[in-house]
């Protein structure tokens, strides 16, 4: 009996919020990196991902921020989370074409293995420590609520 693919919730100041599979995410397109990180607990790390940028998937579910005020989208913090509990916090300024550009992968494939099973995988090829690569993404939470308070 075959297991259905794993979910990613994409939840938040969103227009579209939705659910994404790994299958879905060839909808974007897709983009290889070759990385090298240190893990914590077995030294360096050498992969290969394939998937779509961060960014893109965002984009498409329609962030909050006021296009009209280019530096509206300073304030949007994004938040991943694991199947196991590891989460990452991310900037919109880091994944951004117009300030940080950072090529942020929800990889769908790691050594041309797919990952439709267990889930994306967060992939920062900029960070030397592996710290922020987050193992099946189930979760991304998009919060505008940063900032000034009325």
């Amino acid at each position: 009996m075959s297991q259905s693919p794993a979910e990613l919730l994409l939840t938040g100041d969103l227009a579209h919020p939705v659910r994404l599979t790994v299958p879905d995410l060839g909808a974007w397109p897709q983009h290889r990196v070759r990385v090298a990180f240190e893990c914590a607990t077995s030294g360096v790390r050498h992969h290969r991902f394939t998937g779509p940028l961060l960014y893109d998937v965002l984009s498409a579910a329609g962030p909050g921020f006021d296009p009209a005020r280019r530096k509206d989208r300073l304030r949007f913090l994004i938040a991943v989370t694991g199947t196991d509990g590891h989460r990452a916090l991310l900037t919109w300024a880091e994944i951004d074409p117009d300030f940080g550009r950072a090529p942020v992968l929800l990889a769908g494939r790691i050594d041309e293995t797919p990952l439709d099973r267990s889930g994306p995988q967060l992939v920062l090829p900029q960070d030397r420590c592996g710290a922020r690569y987050v193992s099946g993404v189930n979760a991304i939470r998009v919060d505008g609520a940063f900032g000034p308070r009325a």
